[in-house]
């Protein structure tokens, strides 16, 4: 059996001498304890050294994609297909090529190969020789620089900045032309008002300025190449009674250079855009073909690069661009949004509004298997998007019809159409909303207002009975202060006459002595032999 061993300074052919020993795949490495022991193993056969950096470089670019040197097919035609030997390689790929390339060689990837690989690693410097160790380590550092900037010439990332520059150049250059455009309109509208009115289309409007410009002008020009023939009778027609002031050539001058600067932006903004579509389409065709150039150049830049985007997952893909929105809703405790750049999607733009959420939400997760297919696949084809697309736009359709179309038991019979009945949506004036009083909705019995009427009568008893009961009480208080009145009355004239007398005879005061009033109130007591009167009488 041969091996095939590379190395930075070239390629190595060695021939096993003792196979039986490579049945045992764990103890191999103590054979490659030692130079002497390796080379009871495996002897060097041939050896086919680089000439220099470069083409060290193509060959381990070569080998790194799975393809097959021209150097090496030489090799491997002059010195293993002699020896009818199979080939072991370390790399499954590579054995894949030498097929493709109907060398007719029979290749080996084991795991007993890979332990081999490595202990001919181990003790390179003595299986090699005529190679210093110092020439090796120059060839390896000289190769690990080249390839480094091999890779980063040709890295994805590296693309990638030109689609984020170029897709924000392009919204710029939007902005830009929609303050020049409102300017101009503005500043001509003074000289030609009508003008703005008639040409809605900003570029034709801008051309017009630049081919005519003072409004006297349109009577004798051709606009027969940027209008139609209606449109440039009705300039002419406007031009002639305009109600616009009457400027001086200089203003024109200048109305006019600012036109041909948003011709020149606008063609370069074309432009810019067939080098986005261009750039979209080598780089990643399957996002186009599902999203679009500049939605998924606009995701592509929001997430950094192509690699940063594939690292998201499609939820996060769904809501890119939304972000104020979402947290402002987790804020609040609202509903968080559903979509966010995709939006613009013409699969999400084509659909019904209570539908959006849903497509935008399938076609998230169809976008990000193309993303990823298209980071770090090999292939760089569309088919995946173009197939992904039409179970996109099925799945859309299905959606659409299934207020027509209902899945029954068999899942082909279509729903019975229900008998088609006309509800009229017309409103009839309700007068009752015209009077502030309340109405009765229905009409009350006979014999319901009758025993509301025995009901209010016999009320009407009891309150008379409490009222006389309560003018009577009156009665019989305002009589017992009466008495009390008199009373006290007698009781001052008597003090008055002992006074008096007292006077007269000058006998001693009496020490801390009053005259005790023996009137005692009955109040209590006649209160209730009256209330007991009336209660026999009743």
């Amino acid at each position: 059996m041969l091996v095939l061993f590379e190395t930075s300074v070239g390629y190595a052919i060695f021939k096993v001498l003792n196979e039986k020993k490579l049945q045992e795949v764990d103890s191999l490495w103590k054979e490659f304890e030692t130079p002497e022991k390796a080379n009871k193993i495996v002897k060097l056969k041939h050896f086919e050294k680089f000439q220099d950096t470069a083409e060290a470089l193509a060959a381990f670019t070569a080998l790194m994609e799975g393809k097959i040197n021209k150097q090496l097919k030489k090799v491997l035609k002059k010195i293993v297909k002699e020896a009818h030997e199979p080939l072991a390689v370390a790399d499954a790929k590579l054995g894949g090529g030498h097929k493709d390339e109907k060398l007719n060689l029979s290749c080996i990837h084991s795991p007993v190969v890979n332990e081999l690989m490595r202990g001919i690693r181990s003790q390179m410097d003595g299986l090699i020789p005529g190679v210093e160790p110092r020439e090796m380590a120059a060839m390896c550092l000289g190769l690990a620089h080249s390839l480094s900037r091999y890779r980063l010439k040709f890295s994805a990332d590296k693309v990638d900045t030109m689609i984020v520059q170029a897709i924000s150049l392009l919204d710029d250059l939007d902005k830009e032309l929609n303050n020049y455009i409102m300017r101009c309109r503005e500043w001509y509208g003074w000289h030609f008002p009508e003008l703005g009115k008639i040409i809605s289309d900003n570029l034709t409007y801008c051309k017009c300025l630049q081919k005519v410009g003072d409004r006297k002008n349109y009577a004798s020009a051709q606009l027969s190449e940027l209008l139609p023939e209606e449109v440039e009778a009705e300039v002419k027609a406007a031009a002639e009674i305009s109600m616009g002031t009457e400027v001086s050539e200089e203003d024109i001058c200048n109305i006019l250079h600012l036109c041909t600067q948003v011709i020149e932006i606008s063609e370069y903004r074309t432009q810019l855009y067939e080098y986005l579509q261009n750039r979209m389409m080598a780089i990643a065709p399957n996002v186009t073909v599902m999203v679009g150039e500049l939605v998924g150049a606009r995701l592509i830049a929001h997430a950094g690069s192509l690699l940063n985007l594939a690292k998201h997952a499609a939820s996060t893909v769904q809501i890119l661009g939304a972000e104020k929105a979402l947290f402002r809703a987790l804020k609040s405790r609202r509903d968080t949004p559903k979509y966010g750049l995709i939006y613009h999607a013409s699969l999400v733009g084509q659909t019904s509004p209570k539908h959006k959420g849903k497509i935008s939400r399938m076609l998230a997760a169809k976008t990000v298997l193309a993303i990823r297919y298209d980071a770090f696949g090999e292939d760089s084809s569309s088919a995946m998007g173009v197939e992904n697309r039409a179970k996109l736009e099925a799945r859309l359709r299905a959606i659409e019809d299934r207020g027509i179309r209902k899945i029954s038991g068999t899942g082909k019979a279509l729903a019975k159409a229900e008998k088609y009945e006309h509800k009229s949506e017309v409103k009839t004036y309700d007068p009752s909303g015209d009077s502030t009083l309340p109405t009765c909705s229905k009409k009350r019995k006979i014999e319901q207002v009758d025993q509301e009427d025995e009901i209010i009568e016999k009320k009407a008893k009891k309150a008379k009975v409490k009222i006389k009961v309560e003018v009577e009480e009156q009665e019989e208080e305002e009589d017992e202060e009466g008495v009390l009145v008199v009373e006290e009355q007698e009781t001052s004239v008597k003090k008055k006459k002992k006074k008096d007398k007292k006077k007269h005879i000058k006998e001693e005061p009496l020490s801390e002595e009053e005259p005790c009033t023996s009137t005692a109130v009955p109040s209590p007591e006649k209160k209730k032999k009256k209330k007991k009167k009336k209660g026999n009488e009743d």
